[in-house]
């Protein structure tokens, strides 16, 4: 088997630290675990990485990434209520089919309150940078329209908390949500 380059390990450390901090929190995950799950020592990891934030601000923008890019190729070439659908079912087939790209967007949002209640802002900088960039992806196929985006934002973290909540497909609560994300994105994926 050929040797990875330094490039193709620093994804696997990001695919890795997305999946442990998806479970265990910025906080409740040691760059041990990281550094295990890749097949690599620590030492190696600090190689890739000067420092855990550093390894935690690439998954978290990644994770925005990954989630930004679904609904860019999702929402191609539609508006409105097309799009509207489009985006949802490839978000809630997203979200069924990689928990932990939502788990990890949950423990962004709680890593960059605790750091800015300490008074570290550079988490909270990326992270606010990443959601801005995924509002402004939405936001192109609703022509601008910031009530669409609002309600549409919204609606997906509704989504969001639902589904870490482990609320089945077939449960009432999903009942007001946009039908296609409902049957389609919750049932089939």
């Amino acid at each position: 088997m050929p040797r990875m380059s330094a490039e193709e390990r620093r994804e696997s450390v990001i695919r890795a630290a997305m999946h442990e901090f998806a479970r265990g929190g910025y906080y409740g995950t040691s760059t041990e675990a990281i550094a295990k799950r890749v097949g690599v020592s620590q030492p190696y990891l600090f190689r890739l990485f000067p420092n855990k934030l550093a390894i935690f601000l690439a998954a978290a923008e990644r994770c925005l990434r990954d989630t930004r890019e679904v609904f860019a190729v999702a929402a191609e070439g539609l508006q409105g209520e097309d799009a509207t659908h489009a985006m949802a079912n490839a978000y809630t087939r997203l979200i069924a089919e990689d928990p932990d790209k939502l788990q990890m967007q949950l423990q962004m949002y709680v890593t960059v309150a605790a750091a800015e209640a300490a008074g570290d802002h550079e988490l909270g900088e990326l992270v606010r940078k990443g959601w801005v960039e995924l509002w402004d992806t939405v936001n192109v196929p609703f022509g601008g329209d910031v009530n669409e985006t609002t309600t549409f934002m919204a609606y997906g973290m509704l989504i969001n908390t639902l589904a870490a909540m482990g609320f089945p497909p077939e449960h009432r609560v999903w009942e007001g949500l946009y039908p296609s994300a409902r049957t389609k994105g919750r049932l089939e994926a």
